[in-house]
């Protein structure tokens, strides 16, 4: 059955492979070979592979789950519990690669095979989860006395089988089991083809011919455009990509206003242009469906049911944590907006301002109040640099040195893998895969998958991590540069991978970052600090071209204008936030997600100027899956979390006090799911996080 995710990511069972029936032609069905317990055969892997290799390997696992079933043997931890830990090795490791071509390498041809796999997938897992007389040895061993002689990270793995049995359904009727079953496979096809008509939709630039129309634009980002070009048979002309980096940067700097709303308008209509790819019918489906299976499962709306076992608990909750923010970000905003009105009144736009002109004047208000602008910053924001910056972190906090490991395959040339170790030590941690740039079939967005995860369950096994970018690559020659805010995203992918990458347990589905819903983004949401301190910026940030390091007073600029937009960037992720959790708890259904949309921004009292981070069509975080489903006010709960426990740092006067860094392992990092959250970052601060070091970060408060 699907377990936890970091992000947007399945995670299943993980480990090195048990004895499996090999299959010489198909790399997927042979154990992982090579250094550190063996890696994935990503250059062996042909699409027309994962299917067969799913066969075999579902047949495998069967035989696995019948061997648990029939025996005469009273059910106990080892014989129930290990057993169900211990099954589907050879599906884990044809799912982790099969995982990997979904999100990065989603050809037309693999397309076709995920189209296919997608609702035999989800049957496959329901044969185990709504398996009535597995269940019911997993709630033998949930209510016998041998609870009590277990350890607690074995009661906790017995605790989380018990629950995700129920909530797959395995406490109902036939006809409910059915039912349930039925909606699974009905999800699975609604998620693959949602996600196919977003890579669709972006896959579709904006072209551009004259390099007259490329006024006010880098020249950076200039010959990124050209290359990007170039390389989709284009040469002579620029291209904007239609990911969230490469628009970002054409927003904040092109002069030409109609091709600013061009660019914003065709990344913000993405999975909603009424034709083969538009979303709006499959978000209704889905929306109506959640509430099925909510009901069926005996929650009022599918927002309890997800949110159930959280830290958070209730989605009353979720909304007024995001609802208290609101307010103050708001407020935030119409000032901004004031000041930005003026400036573009003086620059000759006599209408209001829109979505596709916020970044553009906020650039232009913060050159004039702060006296510096992101031109003045990315040259300084290398790639490579930072890559190396947060490298320097994880030794600084956790004791590790990253080197390039030799001999390691990948899936694509821009691949890079590091090994991973103790620095006194020499001992081997890990490995980080590293995958920075977009192109076509990637994930737009930042993303982190563990191939393998740590464990300590049948020997010592060490995981293996990938941090998946969305970067604009660089012309040849050319330094790899980044904004701010991709910067922020190159450090968060980064302190997940850290989690996955520090994890200290027995048992693998309690490992890294398999964590509450609602914990996981905290790991990411922390490193993202760090990338804004002197001990980062003062190493790391060299110019491109002289090689000189950032001026200290390029520096103070950047910390005296840390809280400036602020508000922007809060209600642009809160009006996605809230909208998502609003449909979840929609009673009517079906709805139309559109006219849902206009309607709630509308009641919310909306700034018109912002726009939203992620509008339904294309919102893949809750759309492609159900990880994030219901569960977008997480990343706000983390940053109260983040921000909380950074404040430790400060407060230790030394952001890499190595008291405080060992507390946030030990309590934090390492420890997986083994602990009740609440537990582990009481432990790690001493007390519950509050939000005031959030509001005092963002200046709003």
């Amino acid at each position: 059955m699907p377990k936890n995710r970091i992000g947007v990511l399945v995670f299943l069972v993980a480990g090195l492979a048990a004895a499996a029936p090999a299959t010489p032609a198909n790399p997927l069905l042979e154990p992982w070979t090579g250094p550190h317990g063996g890696v994935p055969p990503f250059d062996r892997v042909k699409v027309e592979q994962f299917e067969p290799a799913f066969e075999v390997a579902m047949e495998e696992n069967r035989r696995e789950l019948a061997a648990i079933l029939h025996t005469n043997e009273a059910p106990t931890f080892e014989n129930t519990i290990a057993a169900l830990e211990d099954a589907g090795r050879t599906f884990t490791r044809v799912y982790e690669v099969y995982s990997a071509w979904s999100k990065v390498m989603n050809t037309p041809d693999f397309q076709q095979v995920e189209r296919t796999l997608a609702p035999r997938l989800a049957a496959f897992w329901d044969e185990q989860s709504q398996d009535l007389a597995l269940f019911q040895r997993v709630q033998a061993v949930h209510d016998s006395p041998e609870m009590a002689r277990l350890t607690p990270e074995q009661r906790r793995l017995v605790q989380y089988y018990y629950r995700d049995f129920a909530r797959s359904g395995a406490k109902l009727d036939a006809p409910g089991r059915k039912r349930i079953a039925e909606l699974n496979q009905r999800f699975a096809a609604l998620y693959t083809s949602f996600r196919q008509n977003v890579l669709a939709d972006e896959a579709n630039p904006v072209v551009i011919g004259d390099e007259a129309d490329l006024a006010g634009l880098p020249e950076a980002l200039r010959k990124a455009g050209a290359t990007e070009a170039e390389a989709r048979g284009l040469k002579g002309r620029w291209v904007v990509s239609n990911t969230r980096s490469a628009v970002a940067d054409f927003l904040t700097y092109l002069d030409d206003r109609a091709l600013r709303e061009k660019v914003w308008r065709n990344y913000d209509s993405r999975g909603d242009h009424g034709d083969a790819h538009d979303n709006n019918a499959i978000v209704s489906e889905i929306l109506t469906l959640r509430a099925e299976q909510a009901r069926l499962l005996g929650f009022p709306t599918y927002a309890h049911r997800q949110l159930e076992g959280t830290m958070v608990a209730t989605p009353e909750r979720a909304m007024k944590l995001l609802m208290d923010t609101w307010a103050p970000s708001v407020a935030q905003v119409r000032a901004d907006v004031t000041a930005m009105q003026a400036l573009a009144r003086r620059s000759g736009l006599t209408g209001d301002l829109a979505p596709w002109d916020y970044r553009y004047f906020a650039e232009k208000v913060r050159k004039a109040k702060y006296d510096f602008d992101d031109t003045e910053v990315k040259p300084y924001l290398q790639l490579e640099k930072l890559r190396e910056g947060m490298f320097w972190v994880a030794g600084e906090l956790f004791g590790y040195t990253f080197a390039p490991a030799a001999s390691v395959p990948v899936y694509h040339p821009d691949v890079r893998v590091f090994e991973v170790k103790e620095r006194t030590s020499g001992r081997h941690v890990g490995l980080l895969y590293f995958d920075p740039y977009a192109r076509q079939g990637k994930y737009n967005g930042g993303q982190t998958d563990p191939y393998r995860v740590q464990e300590r369950f049948r020997g010592e096994v060490t995981p293996i991590v990938t941090n998946n970018l969305p970067f604009v690559k660089p012309g040849p020659g050319e330094a790899a540069l980044v904004g701010w805010r991709d910067a922020q995203t190159l450090f968060h992918e980064f302190g997940h991978a850290l989690h996955v990458l520090n994890s200290n347990v027995s048992l693998p589905s309690l490992s890294g970052g398999r964590v509450v819903r609602d914990y996981g983004e905290f790991s990411g949401k922390l490193l993202e600090r760090w990338v804004a301190t002197p001990e980062v910026l003062g190493r790391f940030a060299v110019h491109h071209k002289t090689g000189k390091p950032m001026p200290p007073a390029l520096l103070a600029k950047i910390q005296k204008a840390a809280t400036f937009n602020q508000g922007f960037y809060l209600v642009d992720y809160l009006t996605s936030a809230l909208v998502e959790m609003k449909l979840h708890l929609a009673k009517e259904q079906p709805l139309d997600p559109d006219a849902f949309e206009r309607d709630t921004l509308q009641q919310l009292g909306a700034p018109a100027e912002v726009g939203m981070r992620f509008r339904m069509p294309h919102f893949t975080h809750v759309f492609e899956g159900d990880s994030y489903a219901a569960g977008y006010y997480m990343y706000l709960w983390a940053d109260v979390l983040a921000a909380d426990a950074f404040a430790a740092f400060r407060q230790a006067r030394r952001l890499h006090d190595p008291k405080v860094a060992a507390r946030l392992r030990q309590h934090v990092f390492s420890v997986g799911n083994t602990v009740d959250p609440f537990e582990g970052y009481r432990a790690f601060r001493g007390r519950d996080a509050t939000s005031e070091a959030l509001l005092r970060e963002r200046g709003i408060r």
